[in-house]
């Protein structure tokens, strides 16, 4: 029996073997001769399609798509397959035109979903990818590559709890590439999840041919964990292959950083310059202009770094308008939880016989950002009786908990049974069971700053619970606030000019002393200057306070540090030196740009003794 000759059939299947073992022109051949014998066999157009848009030939891939399109009209992966052709061109609103052309037509897959999102990111519509993504998400849970889509997603609309949240277990959905490893870890690193980062990045980096991303971001992980020595050792073993060119501009920015923490400030600037003056996108300028202020200043050339604050906060401010585009037309914040007091005729009514006494309470760090709170608690967490939590939202959801009970916060508290007060402290307790645990015997150390704002719930819950308020001199807190790159966009807009940042200090500050009068909580007054001048006598003070036996640990705090390893908070760098005074006195360097910002502040200046330093007159003024 003579032999059948070649068909349509055989050259596409032959295609798509070829294309599967990664030879582009044998599989393009292949579609060809399946196409001279039949042009409108659908399989080899999608093939020859797919092979078009893989080698980036995306107005070929559209004209392939388009004729798939014509054939089959009722069938919405065409027009989605037209709208990823057109995005890959660079064409956004035409894809977005297809993509809805092929959701007409009933297209509603994972992957429909995870397209039409990657064409919003595209135009920085940050919302609408993130809900496609969750979206696809949910069609595909085991899909890591929509997973960690979604994650960055959030993370970059500011949502970092949902971005940790997706990330959370993600070794379970399936081995990625090294590449989508190196990615998920760095995401991990910037959501403060370091230990989880490394893992992610040792498997990145595995083998002779290591995802050299993987290797930059695990330098960085090993630098933000304070492991600087294996830091170096990495980086520059990663500099000297030839390989790393690849790398750009973030490989230079990784050196910048270490050349700032080995005091080369000069290198650093020279870096941090070239990547502002490589950036034409003025929302994105700020990621560069952050660290090149702060190197400004270290080097000691501070107009200069006060040049590059207000072009970081101008560039952040747009960056803002488009990643939280409702808080950004909201403006700085007010801080409206300051507007609902405390009434002292229903404070006095407050009963609750089953509080837990100090040994079961939390002790509360409470202070404006950058007063100190880190240094105080990691002292405390060295402590063998104490055990820190740093920055956790629990006192808020547990004001939210007394919320929801009907009472008006902090307004009507009385009316709050032992039965609500124990499942408020209940659903605290909860959460803090997720982030460490305690061992017998232990207390924990709450310290999230703007518990501050939160002492009517701290009272209420925990009436019986220790409270160190940590304060500086505002205008050294105003000046370190503005010179810190937050991501929170109501504090990072508060931060965009010190008079802003002066009224929200001074707000906080009004109402924390109006509710203390009324709540008289068990608070002691720790003053940073003095905290750093005499740590011994200090230290005692406060281990005094909280009713403990001393521990000589309490005095070693950067010790304490390099022992977690990872700490959240921008003074990573500052935490693990001896105990210091070099940033007491620290506006005044700056100070004749706080001259509107001054006068508001001046209760506080008065009030805490420090009227005499703004004036300009004695102060530590060393580096």
């Amino acid at each position: 029996m003579a032999a059948q000759p070649p068909n349509p059939e055989v050259y596409a299947a032959l295609a798509t073997e070829l294309l599967e073992q990664g030879d582009v022109p044998g599989a393009e051949a292949q579609c060809r001769a399946a196409l001279a014998m039949n042009p409108g066999h659908v399989g080899a157009l999608s093939i020859q399609g797919l092979l078009l848009h893989n080698t980036s030939r995306f107005d070929e891939a559209e004209a392939v798509y388009m004729r798939l399109a014509a054939l089959q009209p009722q069938e919405g992966l065409h027009w989605m397959n037209v709208g990823t052709a057109r995005r890959g061109g660079g064409r956004i609103d035409d894809a977005l035109s297809a993509y809805a052309r092929a959701a007409a037509l009933g297209a509603s897959s994972a992957d429909f979903y995870y397209n039409v999102a990657l064409a919003h990111l595209e135009r920085n519509d940050l919302e609408s990818a993130r809900a496609l993504l969750a979206k696809a998400l949910a069609l595909a849970p085991e899909d890591t590559e929509i997973r960690f889509r979604y994650a960055q997603c959030c993370y970059d609309s500011l949502r970092q709890d949902e971005a940790l949240a997706a990330l959370t277990g993600w070794e379970q959905y399936g081995a990625p590439t090294q590449a989508l490893a190196a990615e998920i870890g760095h995401l991990l690193l910037k959501l403060g999840a370091a230990n989880e980062a490394e893992t992610a990045l040792r498997q990145a980096t595995a083998g002779a041919e290591a995802d050299l991303q993987a290797r930059l971001v695990l330098v960085q992980v090993l630098e933000r964990s304070n492991r600087v020595d294996e830091a170096r050792g990495e980086l520059e073993r990663l500099a000297a292959e030839p390989r790393a060119a690849v790398l750009g501009r973030e490989l230079q920015l990784t050196k910048a950083r270490m050349a700032h923490r080995d005091r080369q400030y000069d290198l650093a600037i020279r870096i941090y310059r070239e990547a502002v003056d490589a950036c034409t996108d003025l929302a994105n300028r700020h990621f560069s202009l952050f660290p090149l202020a702060k190197a400004l200043d270290s080097a000691g050339r501070y107009e200069e770094a006060h040049s590059a604050l207000l072009e970081a906060h101008a560039s952040q401010v747009e960056y803002l308008r488009q990643a939280a585009p409702i808080t950004a037309l909201r403006g700085a914040p007010l801080m409206g939880i300051t507007e609902y007091s405390c009434n002292s005729g229903d404070v006095a009514l407050w009963r609750d016989a089953h509080a837990p006494g100090p040994e079961a309470s939390p002790v509360f760090i409470v202070a404006f950002p950058r007063s100190g709170t880190t240094l105080l608690e990691l002292a405390l967490d060295a402590h063998p009786r104490l055990q820190s939590m740093d920055e956790q939202p629990f006192m808020q959801n547990v004001l939210e908990d007394l919320a929801s009970t009907g009472a008006r916060y902090p307004l009507e508290l009385s009316q709050l049974g032992t039965a609500d007060l124990d499942r408020a402290r209940s659903g605290y307790w909860e959460r803090v069971g997720h982030k460490l645990t305690l061992r017998p015997g232990q207390r924990l150390v709450d310290k999230n700053p703007l518990n501050l704002l939160r002492l009517p719930a701290i009272r209420r819950v925990f009436p019986n619970s220790h409270i160190l308020l940590a304060i500086r001199h505002p205008c050294d807190v105003a000046l370190s606030c503005y010179m810190q790159h937050f991501r929170a966009p109501d504090f990072a807009l508060m931060c965009r000019d010190l008079t802003t940042l002066a009224t929200g200090f001074r707000r906080a500050f009004d109402f924390w002393y109006q509710q203390q009068a009324m709540l008289a909580a068990n608070v002691l007054e720790l003053r940073y200057e003095r905290y750093v001048a005499d740590f011994d006598a200090q230290s005692r003070g406060i281990i005094e306070f909280l009713g403990l036996p001393w521990h000589d640990a309490v005095l070693t705090p950067g010790q304490q540090a390099l022992r977690k390893g990872f700490i959240s908070t921008p003074s990573y760098t500052q935490v693990v030196q001896p105990v210091n005074d070099r940033s007491v006195g620290r506006w005044q360097r700056y100070q004749h740009h706080f001259a509107s910002a001054l006068s508001v502040l001046q209760p506080y200046l008065q009030r805490w003794g420090y009227a005499g330093l703004a004036a300009g007159l004695s102060g530590s003024n060393s580096r």
